[in-house]
This record gives C-alpha cells, sequence and structure tokens, in this order.
C-alpha cells in the first residue's frame, strides 16, 4: 500500500527513519511548520528555517525515495507575541508562493490568548484568499476549548471549510470538526495523543469521510511510522481495505490537491547513500 504522510516534522528525524518510512510504503509527506524547542525572537529565524524545510529538507527526503512538500505558517506556540508574529506573517508570503509549498500552517491555538487568534485570523485570512489549504492546530490542553473557538471563529468568518484540516482530534473533539465540514486529523503518538486502537474506534463511530491519520513525529516521543501502525491495527480489527486507504492516501491527496503545487511523485528512486555529499 502507498501511504502518505500528511503532517510530519521530518526536520527532528534522522535519515534512518526515511529509509523506514520508505521500506513501509510511504512515498509523499508535507511538513508543516513548527516550534523548534525555543521560541525564536527574530523573524529572520523564522525565515530561514522555512527556507530550509522548502529547500534543504526535499532534496534530503527524495535521496530516500519520499517527495517531500512544506506548509508555511507562524506557529500558534510562539503567537503570542503580537510584534514579532505580526512580522513574520508580513514577510512569510514569498514563501507560500514556493513551488514546495502545499498549505498554510500549522496555526491554530496553543494557550487560546487574543494575540493567538489575531495571528490565526491574519493566517486564516491569507489562505482564504490565496485558495490554499490551512492545517490548524488544536491546543494541547483544554482541546474542546480551543476546537470549539477556532470552529466558532472559521464559521464566523465564513473561511472556506473544505479546504481546511481541522488536525490533533481526540474523541472529545472530532465529531464537533466532522459537523464543521473541516477535515479532521488524527494524530498518532506511542504515548500522547491518540493510539491505534483509539483510531479505529473513532472511524467505526464516525466513518472515515474527510479524516486525515498522521503521525507528526517531532522531537518528543514520537514515531514516524505510525501509520504502518494504523493500518496494521485497522486491518486486524475488520476495516475494510477502502476505508484505510482512504485514511492514509486517498483523503489526504484529495486535501492537498486544492493546491496547484501538490504533484506528488510516488515513483522517486532511492540513492545509493555511499554516491551523495551533503
Amino acid at each position: 500500500m502507498t501511504i502518505i504522510e500528511p503532517h510530519i516534522h521530518m526536520f527532528s528525524r534522522t535519515t534512518e527513519e526515511y529509509q523506514a518510512m520508505y521500506a513501509a510504503g510511504m512515498r509523499a509527506c508535507v511538513e508543516p511548520s513548527f516550534w523548534l524547542g525555543s521560541n525564536r525572537r527574530y523573524a529572520g529565524s523564522f525565515f530561514d528555517y522555512f527556507k530550509l524545510i522548502l529547500e534543504f529538507e526535499t532534496v534530503r527526503a527524495a535521496r530516500f525515495g519520499i517527495d517531500h512538500f512544506s506548509a508555511i505558517a507562524m506557529n500558534p506556540k510562539e503567537a503570542d507575541d503580537r510584534v514579532l508574529a505580526d512580522e513574520v506573517i508580513d514577510g512569510m508570503l514569498p514563501y507560500l508562493d514556493h513551488p514546495r509549498c502545499v498549505a498554510l500552517g500549522e496555526v491554530g491555538l496553543n494557550l487560546i490568548t487574543p494575540n493567538e487568534e489575531h495571528a490565526m485570523l491574519r493566517q486564516l485570512q491569507i489562505a482564504e484568499d490565496r485558495k490554499m489549504p490551512v492545517i490548524l492546530h488544536l491546543p494541547h490542553v483544554e482541546k474542546l476549548r480551543g476546537a470549539l473557538r477556532i470552529l466558532d471563529l472559521v464559521k464566523v468568518h465564513g473561511f472556506t471549510v473544505e479546504r481546511i484540516d481541522v488536525d490533533h482530534n481526540t474523541e472529545e473533539t472530532i465529531k464537533h470538526t466532522l459537523d464543521s465540514g473541516c477535515y479532521a486529523g488524527m494524530t498518532v503518538y506511542p504515548y500522547s495523543k491518540l493510539n491505534p486502537e483509539r483510531v479505529s474506534a473513532m472511524v467505526k463511530q464516525y466513518g472515515q469521510e474527510r479524516v486525515i491519520v498522521n503521525g507528526s513525529a517531532d522531537w518528543g516521543v514520537s514515531d514516524p511510522l505510525s501509520l504502518i501502525k494504523v493500518v496494521d491495527y485497522m486491518r486486524k480489527d475488520g476495516h475494510a481495505e477502502k476505508v484505510i486507504q482512504d485514511l492514509v492516501f486517498n483523503t489526504a491527496m484529495k486535501f492537498y490537491s486544492a493546491s496547484p503545487h501538490w504533484t506528488p511523485n510516488f515513483n522517486i528512486v532511492p540513492v545509493d547513500p555511499a554516491t551523495y555529499q551533503r
């Protein structure tokens, strides 16, 4: 089965993990912009990072047979500094035009503050004006309150729900997300967020339409092969192959196809590691 990893932070992963992803059937991935472990102090630090994930990471992934795309945004964890957030948002437009940028994200809420809402709404409007897909981040704590606030703002401002993936859903938020018309992302981690069993149960209850599963895989305890574990468990749990394929390929293809830059090549041949230099 060919798999798309629709939300993964490969900046924090190793070359060996790219090799394992390819061996397991992953052929394309999307890397949203995220927090790097400490808050950045300058807008230029964000712009350097955007260039890295749009260009160097794409080359690195292709060496191992994976077509790498990115999503660009001012992430919510650093958006409470309104002056810095506005400077980053004002300067990120050229990066949104980059041929490897397929979405704006991740944006959303972290501590659910007015400054975070300001940055989120500015960026949602940019995506709306450009008809770009958006990856929206639900907060790690007070997730239901954050989800309801985000979905209310999306509705009030009339943003196009067919181009919005509200990510990091759990059992308490997924019905609200699906009822809004947005795509619903599920993130699978070994010890936090969801596991394959919970994903399987939620799909049985709510179906797979507009549901996208991802591994996220950042600096913490996470697994770039989470989707493989989801596929294996759901087969054992009685799901039809079409349902599984929707979750790990078809729905991501449909969501990102709103971007003209989404032209994945699933036939990249890995390069012999002994033949290239950094």
